[in-house]
């Protein structure tokens, strides 16, 4: 198994397409440190060449001089600040695309175990922490480390033993932001685990809004809710009074020493030791220096938060795939619609004590249709999930047009399937781009002529843009009825050999059920389609039924001789047609 790839290598792969920025940017970052240190000079230079000497020409120079070192430190400023936004905008944006991209990788067992609301947090708000880190925070920490060493060099300079007495602080305020930031990067995890645990509130009731009104829950879910966002907010106020706490101490400790260094280098000058100008640039480079430490403390926090929301999109980009095509798959024959299954043994990871398939064997020529039917639990819905190659089984093969499905691509093999589930999926589209979802590249004229094929080119017609029109969330803009024709027309649009249908009537009216029928009579013609049946009524005609209980087949045949046969299917006959 690959090794997951680790926050650096993610990170440089991302910005490598972007070296010539990164460069101007750091360029444009020395400039500008090295103008800001040059500032402290030319204050030493007016105060004892200017002032103190009288000498209104050297003034004038000096000025003229410390103006240019501004405008200098101004355009570096924005020459840096520019690049390295416009880096964070693009990497973020990049990232983004990256994680998305993953997580269509990844197969629906992965979704089933985990939360919407944490996954969108993760894409959103962790990735805007990383956008800060990069557009921001990381172009603050360079540019107050070079102003850091850049200050002490020139205290150096100015006066060994001030700085040697700076230095000896120095110890003061590392412990704080050591101890602060590892407890800022906890609670900066723990801040992010809260907002993702409110996305996944909001995702459920929001989605499910119908229940939660029908059954007079506002109050409890407002209740909910408000103990959530408490524990969020809570977790954000011990993330603020640590990261304070942080600021404060190194603020105290900081200027603290300035000013013993202000008392110590004031009697210098006193005694001669020292001039006015040495003293006024040591303490321009010792705020520079102080400064810089209070920055890079405050910064840290912002660090210690991003490298908590990198590390959630990280384990993301780490999950490896259960369902990923092998090294060299072998190629699908012409298709064909054969579909085999020999004794296939499968248990769900959620569920390790249930058999959902046991040896389980089935072969589907090609044109045939099979209706799959049996109790609730039987294993009908593993069947097409195995067959998507959702799941891949413990033990036996399956096969399409003679090639196992493990072999094979699984892109590949869903090319070869269109699928209609019992509960149609719509998008917050129009009726053209939701139709030609399975094709996307197909004209107007193929949609259109797919509708008409799916009896739905009538009622599309009528809607207030016609294809255009989009069907909101969900399709809340359309019957039942309606979105499953949209999604008949989706399948026949794909004009794929293989067709699962998943009881596409079962939630319907008498009326729409009689129009849906009718396009899957079409939609079924030349096809090898597999039928899960709740309804007998709807596949007495099947060319073969299989009747399925605990993951086995019980029974097989067609109608007539099943019910003649008395057995499992006989019974479950008895109890729809009775009434």
């Amino acid at each position: 198994m690959p090794q997951p790839p680790s926050v650096r290598s993610i990170l440089t792969e991302l910005l490598r397409p972007y070296r010539a920025r990164i460069l101007i940017a750091a360029i444009a970052l020395v400039l500008a440190a090295g103008a800001m240190l040059g500032v402290g000079q030319g204050l030493r230079a007016v105060i004892d060449k200017g002032f103190s000497a009288g000498d209104p020409a050297w003034l004038d120079r000096a000025l003229a001089a410390m103006f240019g070192v501004i405008a200098l430190l101004a355009a570096a400023t924005w020459l840096r600040f520019y690049n390295v936004s416009w880096l964070g905008e693009r990497v973020t944006a990049d990232l983004r695309r990256r994680v998305f991209d993953h997580l269509l990788s990844l197969p629906p067992s992965w979704f089933e175990s985990g939360r919407t609301g944490d996954v969108i947090s993760r894409l959103t708000s962790d990735t805007t922490q990383l956008e800060n880190v990069i557009g921001s925070s990381v172009s603050i920490a360079l540019r107050n480390a070079l102003l850091l060493i850049g200050g002490l060099a020139m205290l150096f300079t100015t006066s060994t033993k001030l700085t040697l007495l700076v230095i000896a602080g120095v110890p003061l305020v590392v412990v704080p932001i050591v101890l602060f930031g590892r407890r800022v990067r906890a609670l900066a995890r723990e801040s992010q685990d809260r907002v993702a645990d409110l996305g996944n509130r909001i995702d459920e009731t929001i989605h499910e809004i119908r229940i939660v009104q029908a059954y007079g829950h506002e109050g409890a879910d407002r209740a909910d809710f408000a103990e959530r966002v408490e524990r969020g907010f809570l977790t954000a106020r011990r993330r603020i009074t640590a990261r304070s706490a942080l600021i404060v101490a190194v603020m105290v400790l900081v200027f603290g020493a300035i000013a013993f260094i202000l008392w110590i280098g004031g009697h210098d000058v006193l005694a001669g030791r020292l001039t006015a100008g040495e003293l006024s640039a040591f303490v321009f480079y010792a705020a520079m220096v102080a400064g810089s430490v209070g920055a890079l403390s405050e910064v840290w926090g912002d660090l210690q938060r991003a490298r908590g929301a990198t590390e959630r999109l990280m384990e993301l980009l780490a999950t490896v795939p259960d369902i990923a095509p092998p090294a060299n798959p072998q190629s699908l024959p012409p298709p064909r619609g054969e579909v085999r299954f020999e004794q296939v043994n499968f248990r769900y990871p959620s569920r390790p004590d249930t058999a959902a398939l046991d040896d389980f064997s089935l072969a589907v020529s090609p044109g045939e249709t099979v209706a799959l039917v049996g109790p609730s639990g039987a294993g009908k819905t593993t069947v097409f999930q195995m067959l998507l190659r959702f799941y891949d089984p413990a033990s036996g093969i399956i096969t399409i047009d003679g090639v196992p499905l493990h072999q094979a691509d699984p892109r590949a093999v869903r090319e070869r399937i269109a699928l209609v589930p019992q509960e149609p999926v719509i998008f917050a589209m129009s009726v053209l781009e939701n139709v030609r979802y399975a094709r996307p590249q197909a004209t107007l004229a193929e949609v259109r002529a797919a509708c008409e094929a799916a009896y739905a080119d009538e009622f599309v017609k009528n809607l207030p843009q016609g294809y255009d029109t989009d069907l909101g969330e969900r399709g809340v803009k359309l019957s039942g009825g309606q979105r499953q024709r949209i999604a008949i027309a989706r399948a026949i649009l794909a004009d794929r050999p293989i067709l699962l249908l998943d009881e596409a009537t079962s939630a319907l009216d008498a009326e729409s059920e009689r129009v849906v029928q009718a396009a899957l009579e079409y939609l079924m013609r030349g096809r090898t389609t597999l039928v899960i049946a709740h309804r007998l009524a709807t596949v007495q005609e099947a060319d073969r039924i299989v009747v399925m209980e605990h993951g086995r087949i019980v029974e097989a045949g067609t109608h007539a001789q099943l019910v003649e046969a008395d057995g499992l299917y006989a019974h479950l006959a008895r109890l729809q047609f009775a009434g």
